[in-house]
């Protein structure tokens, strides 16, 4: 996400930092540079020239000028600036109500469907019992998609088919959540194509009707300013209590993330960044911000892990190292916890600096996950006695290991001797803590 921008921004801060101290002209040359940039971002005219404004005021002061490091002042204030522009800090479902009723609202193909059942999930992860309520009654198999998705991530649904107007459905679904202690509901209203007024009054009717705490408006991030204005025209009609920015994952040149929040005064409480039912995450500003200056985003990164790793497992294979016990089907578990948290690449850009690098080198998420692929398909054409002895494993075993893999003899003898490599470490690294009297129990190798 945010891929031209951040390479744009932080090619223009390499050439400040060449520079050493600044003069007004190098910084309004600075920030002629982001104004493009965000333009091309395709974030909203209007918010780019107050956001240029503002930020030259800070940046031609003494404190900036001045300073020893004029070019991290200015890194610091455009990060200051950006966390504003997107909203400052994070805001949170308003989980009040008995049940909580939110209202999800968007034109058709913004995967609303598909971001309430995401949304259910997260939920449920934060231990919460949520309750979709199928309320498009216009769209073939909308019901059945959302009653699919619900088996998947084991949420139940309510639905009443196609015959039933939306209304009774959404009001019917609210008083069976009552009744039956689901704590948030969650309503999947109808789309369409465009905004139209009959669309517009139905979400009204249902809007009166069951009173929510929130009314989320889902929308492309890969419609760049049309998301604004779809934002604004949803907002003035609804006054909404916030947005889920979906495929920011994707090509998206995500101006919309940095234009909403200034528009229409709605907050961004969640984006999407992937195609999977857990691929769902609060919007942090401050965070985005950093991530689009190159800085990385390890708090995300941290959760991610806290919330997707299974820790009981993590824990076993952390002993099973401390004993030096360590085994190919410890390490394909370990690479398979990894995998679950997302695509490499995804997670290398929340690493710090990891932006640069990849700048040069577009290659490493790919080549990557293609390793890791391949490492996989190896132990997996293992028998389960070589992942537990890998001594075992002689040349005719590592001809039908790399046949079956699709790999050759070498990859396998490579596999094998950086297996070995990591044990002998490990060996080490044990030995040691017990002579210092601790043994390292949550010690993890990552893949």
């Amino acid at each position: 996400m945010f891929g031209t921008l951040s390479q744009r921004l932080q090619q223009t801060f390499q050439r400040l930092r060449s520079r050493g101290r600044l003069t007004e002209q190098d910084v309004d040359a600075a920030l002629r540079e982001v104004r493009l940039a965000l333009l091309e971002a395709d974030v909203h005219f209007r918010v780019v020239k107050e956001f240029i404004q503002r930020l030259r005021e800070r940046a031609v002061g003494e404190e900036v000028l001045h300073s020893l490091t004029p070019t991290q002042m200015v890194i610091k204030l455009v990060h200051q600036e950006l966390t504003q522009l997107m909203g400052g800090e994070a805001v949170r479902l308003q989980l009040t109500g008995q049940p909580t009723v939110v209202l999800l609202v968007g034109l058709q193909g913004a995967g609303k469907t598909t971001a309430a059942a995401k949304l259910a999930g997260w939920l449920q992860r934060d231990h919460h019992r949520p309750l979709l309520v199928a309320a498009d009654v216009y769209r073939p198999a909308a019901i059945r998609q959302l009653q699919v998705l619900g088996e998947q991530l084991h949420v139940p649904v309510f639905e009443q088919g196609t015959d039933v107007p939306p209304v009774t459905i959404a009001t019917q679904g609210v008083t069976h959540a009552r009744l039956h202690g689901y704590d948030v509901v969650l309503i999947d209203t109808a789309g369409r194509l465009q905004i139209d007024e009959a669309m517009m009054a139905e979400v009204r009717e249902i809007k009166s009707q069951v009173q929510p705490q929130e009314i989320l408006l889902v929308v492309d991030a890969m419609t760049g300013q049309e998301a604004v204005n779809v934002a604004s025209q949803f907002n003035e009609a609804l006054q909404l209590t916030g947005v889920i920015l979906t495929k920011l994952d994707g090509d998206a040149r995500g101006g919309a993330a940095l234009s909403i929040r200034k528009v229409t005064g709605a907050p961004i409480k969640f984006v999407g960044v992937g195609e999977k039912l857990d691929a769902l995450e609060p919007f942090y500003p401050d965070r985005m911000a950093a991530r689009i200056l190159g800085m990385g985003d390890v708090l995300s990164l941290i959760e991610r892990a806290q919330s997707t790793l299974d820790q009981k497992e993590a824990r076993e294979v952390g002993e099973r190292l401390a004993r030096n016990s360590f085994t190919l089907e410890d390490f394909l578990v370990q690479m398979q916890q990894v995998r679950r948290l997302g695509p490499l690449d995804q997670l290398l850009g929340m690493i710090p600096g990891f932006d640069r690098l990849a700048g040069h080198h577009p290659e490493l998420g790919q080549q990557g996950e293609q390793q890791m692929r391949r490492v996989e398909a190896i132990i997996r054409s293992m028998t389960p006695q070589e992942r537990r002895q890998p001594g075992l494993i002689d040349a005719s075993r590592k001809r039908r290991i790399a046949a079956g893999s699709g790999t050759t003899v070498q990859d396998v003898n490579r596999l094998l001797k950086e297996f070995d490599q990591v044990r002998s470490l490990m060996k080490q690294v044990s030995g040691q803590a017990k002579r210092k009297g601790a043994v390292p129990k949550g010690l993890r190798f990552p893949f």
